[in-house]
């Protein structure tokens, strides 16, 4: 689309409203509302162009960590250590060896989350469709499992975030200068110190919370070695098999895994059919009167940033384990600041349609209580004092109708169906993934 277009814009859409605003003509409307659309969008963003996605394959203008620049083949590698769980050698029982994965809280099913309100690693039996039946085995106290004190995130366009978990708390720069007496001694948070961002961090740091372990003999047995020595190069053999390179690798492969082929995006390539009046009309409420845009923002709808809204905290009476106080305030439990308590990080909002749990909590049960949530602006939780929430939580003034719409253009729009690429056809381990405990293993039908 040229500029030359867009400068037209303005006068097409009034003249279309003169002469169409009264009129049953559909099609007539449906331009319309595009029209208005693509306005709001340039005039928020500059272009179309700016809330595209990448391909997976086009590294050059995917957003990585200068100190660990993306390669064909680092991706390939930490597609497999993703998913691999025969790396699950360091588990607390010796019935979880090689059960579980990175992957076990995270896969393309449940479009990179968990599939249930608290992802498990080690401890975690079954998996059903998409990981909704997977729960603790009976073997497991529940402070034996391995299981985050907040519903798993997803890994969907996390490229575009420079920090990661709800906390922020992973992650050597950007918003994490500063923080650097909290990057304490002996815990995950001190692979800070290595000064990569949050998701090459993360990754470093959680092979060793969630019990995986990079071992030569394993990588020998099973094909790995040669695929960190293409991935690795110019790294010296003694050192290049390592936990920090594993790491490295996982996040490469995590900064590809990106929505890019939902409706939303093959409209911003120029698919004029390729979402409904409906998507359009909740599309123009997203860029418009539902202000979503204001935190839900760039080509992931996630940008980096940390707000109060009073979601509610995990259920005590459903969660695996007891959630401690610095959990719940969120930024502030990291930072240790009274002013970022209660806060939370902004989580993409592509591919939820099957999600049912939303929330660092899990609070809601449907895209459509969230909207509902946010368009009444009244915190569940009573115990963020209201001087903490955002300025943002206000009442939207949104109709019934518009609540569908908005709904209807996240479910529907920003659903990528094809996540599977992004999934190997298989390890060359040969394991099960991304689990590979015997109830899972049924579940999926694996041998």
């Amino acid at each position: 689309m040229t500029n030359l277009k867009l400068a037209f814009y303005p006068s097409l859409i009034i003249f279309f409203l003169l002469t169409t605003s009264c009129s049953k003509d559909d099609q007539n409307y449906y331009q319309v509302e595009d029209l208005i659309l693509q306005e709001k969008i340039i005039s928020l963003y500059g272009s179309l162009d700016a809330l595209q996605l990448p391909q997976e394959n086009d590294l050059s203008n995917i957003p990585a960590d200068p100190k660990n620049p993306l390669t064909p083949a680092k991706v390939a590698l930490g597609k497999f250590l993703f998913h691999e769980t025969g790396l699950a050698l360091n588990p607390l029982k010796e019935m979880g060896r090689n059960t579980y994965s990175c992957a076990s809280c995270h896969h393309a099913a449940a479009g990179f989350q968990s599939g249930n309100l608290q992802g498990i690693g080690e401890g975690g039996f079954g998996f059903g469709i998409k990981g909704e039946t997977r729960h603790m085995s009976i073997a497991y106290l529940k402070e034996d499992l391995d299981v985050q004190p907040l519903k798993s995130p997803s890994i969907l366009n996390t490229a575009y975030q420079k920090i990661m978990l709800w906390n922020g708390q992973f992650g050597g720069t950007a918003e994490n200068q500063g923080t650097e007496d909290h990057w304490t001694t002996n815990t995950p948070k001190e692979k800070n110190t290595l000064g990569f961002e949050g998701l090459e961090t993360q990754a470093i740091a959680g092979l060793d919370v969630h019990r995986l372990l990079i071992d030569v003999e394993f990588l020998e047995n099973n094909g790995y070695k040669p695929l960190f020595d293409k991935a690795f190069p110019n790294i010296v053999e003694e050192k290049r098999y390592s936990t920090i390179n594993a790491g490295l690798a996982i996040a490469a492969y995590e900064r590809t895994v990106l929505a890019n082929k939902a409706p939303f995006q093959e409209w911003l390539k120029g698919d004029a059919n390729a979402l409904s009046a409906t998507e359009i009309r909740g599309a123009n409420l997203f860029f418009g009167k539902g202000a979503c845009f204001t935190c839900h923002s760039g080509p992931g709808l996630n940008k980096t940033g940390f707000y109060a809204i009073g979601m509610n905290d995990l259920d005590p009476n459903s969660s695996h384990i007891a959630i401690d106080e610095a959990t719940k305030k969120g930024r502030g439990g990291f930072t240790g600041k009274e002013i970022d308590n209660y806060k939370f990080k902004i989580p993409s909002l592509y591919n939820l349609k099957y999600i049912t749990n939303f929330g660092h909590g899990g609070s809601f049960g449907s895209i459509k209580a969230v909207i509902n949530y946010k368009n009444k602006a009244i915190a569940e939780n009573t115990t963020v004092p209201k001087d903490q929430l955002s300025a943002h939580f206000i009442p939207l003034n949104l109709t019934p109708n518009e609540v569908n719409d908005l709904t209807s253009f996240v479910e529907n729009s920003l659903y990528d169906n094809n996540l599977d690429r992004y999934t190997p056809e298989q390890l060359p381990s040969g394991n099960c993934f991304p689990n590979a405990d015997s109830e899972s293993k049924t579940d999926m039908d694996c041998n």
